[in-house]
């Protein structure tokens, strides 16, 4: 998936493609600890999985699927018909990590069972291990002094973000491994690609971008590369009701 060839998806069952093909590149490519991010606030995590998984099972891979508690770890069971890999909470007994298992995906961890999460990710192993939706970096929860700085330095900071979608004001901040981030304005004409940099830019780089105050520009050939009009951004809240109902 090279950087010309990623656009702003359609909708989210597009994203989520997009999600699982940046996954198995990154596993392919032997990066062992990732994160997978669709930040929008309403979304849930159960269905988004449903649609997720797919990527492991289609590599192949010996897997385990964990969710924060028991009860969800149980919603999902019943609802994906009791599949024939483990689905548990985390810490829930009989959640234990075996030699056999080749990849770990953690359903929207919370900064509650950050350590919980970080150490399992340490018994982890050689098996690969994602992180779809986390929400592990609440401040509220692990602060913003020294112990925040150690948690971000120790174990955050070990996640590679290979896919991570954000719907801006009339924008996209968009990335999907191994394409660097991109930063696409919503146009009359479709989007439009304005900047591709190493890392993940910050509120303040993003406003430079989208005000037009950097030369980090730019698409393949000189030329804005043009996504798909209102794609993404305007079918999000279709999408998102049809998978909660």
């Amino acid at each position: 998936m090279d950087s010309a060839a990623t656009a702003v998806p359609a909708s989210l069952e597009e994203a989520i493609v997009q999600a699982r093909s940046a996954t198995q590149a990154a596993i392919q490519a032997g990066i062992p600890r990732m994160m997978v991010e669709l930040v929008y606030s309403e979304l849930k995590g159960l269905p988004v999985a449903q649609q997720f998984y797919p990527a492991l099972q289609d590599l192949g891979l010996t897997f385990k699927i964990y969710f924060p508690d028991a009860g969800s770890a149980a919603l999902a069971r019943r609802d994906w018909g009791n599949p024939d890999f483990v689905v548990r909470g985390i810490g829930e007994l009989h959640s234990e990590m075996e030699p056999g298992d080749q990849a770990y995906l953690f359903v929207e961890p919370s900064s509650i069972e950050v350590n919980q999460v970080e150490e399992m990710c340490a018994q982890a192993g050689d098996a690969f291990v994602i992180m779809l939706n986390p929400k592990l970096e609440d401040v509220a929860t692990i602060g913003i002094g020294y112990a925040g700085r150690q948690l971000r330095d120790r174990f955050l900071s070990t996640l590679e973000p290979v896919y991570y979608l954000r719907p801006l004001d009339g924008a996209v901040l968009l990335r999907a491994y191994p394409s660097p981030w991109q930063v696409w304005q919503d146009t009359e004409t479709g989007y439009q690609l304005l900047a591709e940099v190493p890392q993940k830019p910050s509120g303040e780089a993003l406003d430079r971008i989208l005000s037009g105050e950097t030369a980090d520009s730019a698409a393949p050939g000189g030329g804005p590369t043009k996504g798909k009009r209102g794609g993404f951004l305007s079918e999000l809240q279709g999408f998102i009701r049809a998978l909660t109902q």
